[in-house]
């Protein structure tokens, strides 16, 4: 399935980090907290200011983003977690 988010808003697929050891202890995946950086899939065409004007956005897809640990609503695409956000909730953009 192809979805295309609208306006200012992205879908990103967020990015698991490796497993964590605490003094030799494996954390157990209950007890972790969300990855809060992601890959984007998909961007909408941008946001619409009040003159009408739509502004694009500066993600694109295939960017690594980082953003807040409550930022967006969860969803599920073809069986696979997503992440709707709007750009603005977007702390930065990882470069490599």
């Amino acid at each position: 399935m192809s979805v295309r988010p609208l306006h200012d808003r992205i879908i990103v697929t967020r990015i698991e980090e490796e497993e964590q050891r605490v003094g030799g202890i494996i954390i157990p995946d209950s007890a972790k907290e969300k990855p809060q950086q992601g890959k984007v899939i998909a961007v909408g065409k941008g946001r619409i200011e009040k003159d009408g004007k739509v502004t694009p956005l500066d993600v694109k897809p295939g960017d690594v983003v980082l953003f807040g640990k409550y930022a967006g609503q969860e969803i599920k695409i073809d069986g696979t977690e997503h992440l709707i956000i709007r750009e603005e909730e977007v702390l930065g953009i990882i470069e490599k």
